[in-house]
């Protein structure tokens, strides 16, 4: 029997990274540099960081851009290959959960212990 799967379900094992936290890349050709988390594609665990890993795609001419040519644009990278830096302590990393006494779960810096999440 066949089981029915959705395809937005989140990935249970996806780093706890969101849209808008810094992070800086551990590994690859922008080993080191830091950015913004622009996009999150949980179910296929990739990111879209800020000025990393850019691609430069050939377009070819329409009634918008009637010369074509090339854009420059970011391109997704694997959520692994990136550790959250802290905005307090401005550590990278890694993320621990913390459940207040209201009842509310919070991200938290492994380092300092502050919330990540305000």
């Amino acid at each position: 029997m066949k089981y029915s799967t959705s395809s937005n379900l989140d990935n249970p094992n996806f780093p706890p990274i969101k849209k808008n936290d810094k992070v800086k890349v551990l590994s690859g050709k922008d080993k080191g540099k830091e950015g913004q988390v622009l996009k999150v594609d949980r179910t296929n665990n990739k990111i879209i960081v800020e000025d990393i890993n850019k691609i430069t795609k050939a377009v070819k001419p329409d009634q918008k851009n009637p010369q074509g040519g090339f854009v420059v644009k970011e391109n997704f990278l694997n959520a692994s290959k990136v550790m959250v830096i802290c905005p307090s302590c401005k550590k990278t990393t890694r993320i621990s959960h913390i459940t207040l006494p209201t009842g509310k779960k919070v991200r938290s810096c492994k380092h300092c212990s502050e919330h990540i999440d305000k």
